[in-house]
């Protein structure tokens, strides 16, 4: 697209890109200077032969006056853009006293067709017909009919209100594309930046997303591992213990069968731990894949509780009836939290309770209101999870009893640390 240089435009066009206002373009220069000339070549020319053949009524008074009138009526166009509806009514009357002044009419008249409406434009020009036409009744020139002297007149008045009406048309025209295009510009650069702050939100979702979806497996990390963890620390503690004494003669030597047992079932806790951690990262990863082994539940927890019983914890587990009756009815993911929170207390129970203390594990509810899991465990010294330099396992089990739409509450209660979760049992 070809762009015009401002100075090239008329002013009216070049204040749209940013000309300063009242201020004329070298092209407004130009159009000035050449319709001054006109219009003094015009004066000249009937000031030479004035007044005209046949117009011999015209008074010696007004012959005399005629070139001044016609001189001060050129001056005047250099003021024809700042006041055109004034300079135009004033030539009325230029009119009415020289004749030579009618190249500054015509220039008039232009002026306020191109700066104003058509109407007011219509009404000058009339005017000068009607001045000009005095002339056109009573003069007769040699060699011209009547007729034909009012044509001409017409078109010499005529021809610039249309010629300015075009002009203006033209220029009203430009200014309402220009106007359209910058709507549409401002419209576009609107879009485009509700297309970055799209982009924006969006990264923003998708690190949200990413952010999330680490948390989740970490807590899924931290659920697996810190169970199968606890176990084989309590194992190999054992072991060690048992065979420091029996090197100090302390205690009774281990006997092979006894340390096969124990390396056996330190190794099916390692293997299971890895089996465990792999199904977690597999349903983070695909989401629950075909085939993929299903994730525990309420039917689990016996399982789970003889596993910390194998590695010395006593654990009492009691079940309600409506549980035990109707547990394949709460949601797979409510029961994961369930079950997760049972592990979650037994391995808090390993890691902070007294030796030898029992772990009391009651899961109760009622279908259509609330599944309540409970772990109730001694502290020593009156401490708590929380307190005692871990409590990651449990945030993260309070987040997912609040995804869940429950939640979860822990704390001390007598020298009794009470692990307490409550989640919908929706029918």
């Amino acid at each position: 697209m070809t762009v015009v240089p401002r100075r090239l435009l008329p002013a009216e066009l070049a204040a749209l890109d940013g000309w300063p206002a009242g201020r004329r373009t070298a092209r407004d220069w130009a159009a000035d200077a050449g319709l001054f000339a006109f219009a003094v070549i015009i004066a000249v020319e009937q000031a030479a032969a004035y007044p005209p053949a046949g117009a011999d009524f015209v008074p010696a008074w007004l012959v005399a006056v005629n070139p001044w009138v016609a001189a001060v009526a050129c001056l005047a166009l250099w003021w024809r853009r700042r006041h055109p509806t004034g300079l135009a009514v004033a030539m009325i009357g230029a009119l009415a006293l020289s004749g030579s002044a009618m190249g500054a009419a015509m220039v008039a008249g232009l002026t306020v067709a191109v700066h104003r409406p058509w109407g007011r434009a219509a009404a000058v020009t009339g005017a000068y017909l009607l001045v000009c036409g005095y002339y056109g009744l009573f003069a007769d020139p040699p060699g011209v009919q009547r007729p034909v002297l009012l044509a001409s007149l017409l078109l010499m008045l005529g021809g610039p209100l249309c010629l300015g009406m075009a002009v203006r048309a033209r220029r009203l025209l430009v200014a309402g594309l220009r106007r359209e295009a910058e709507v549409s510009a401002r419209e576009h650069r609107l879009e485009l930046a509700e297309a970055r702050r799209a982009e924006r939100e969006h990264r923003l979702a998708l690190a949200e997303a990413r952010r999330a979806e680490r948390e989740r497996l970490a807590r899924e990390m931290h659920d697996v591992l810190a169970h199968r963890v606890s176990l084989l620390s309590v194992h190999a503690g054992a072991l060690a213990y048992r065979s420091s004494r029996a090197a100090a003669g302390t205690g009774p030597p281990l006997d092979a069968e006894e340390v096969a047992g124990a390396v056996e079932v330190i190794q099916d806790n390692a293997r299971l731990a890895l089996d465990e951690l792999r199904d977690v990262l597999s349903v983070l990863r695909d989401g629950e894949p075909a085939g993929a082994p299903p994730q525990p539940g309420l039917a689990d927890l016996p399982r789970l509780v003889a596993e910390a019983e194998a590695a010395g914890q006593r654990v009492e587990l009691t079940v309600g009836d409506e549980v035990a009756a109707r547990a394949g009815s709460v949601r797979a993911h409510v029961q994961r939290t369930a079950y997760r929170t049972v592990q979650e207390g037994l391995t808090n129970a390993r890691r902070h309770g007294p030796p030898g203390a029992e772990v009391r594990v009651r899961v109760t509810g009622v279908p259509g209101d609330e599944l309540i899991v409970t772990v109730e465990n001694p502290v020593t010294g009156g401490g708590s999870p929380a307190g005692a330099g871990g409590g990651k396992g449990l945030i993260g089990l309070g987040e997912r009893a609040v995804l869940d739409g429950g939640g979860l509450e822990h704390g001390v209660r007598g020298g009794v640390f009470v692990l307490s979760a409550r989640l919908p049992w929706q029918i």
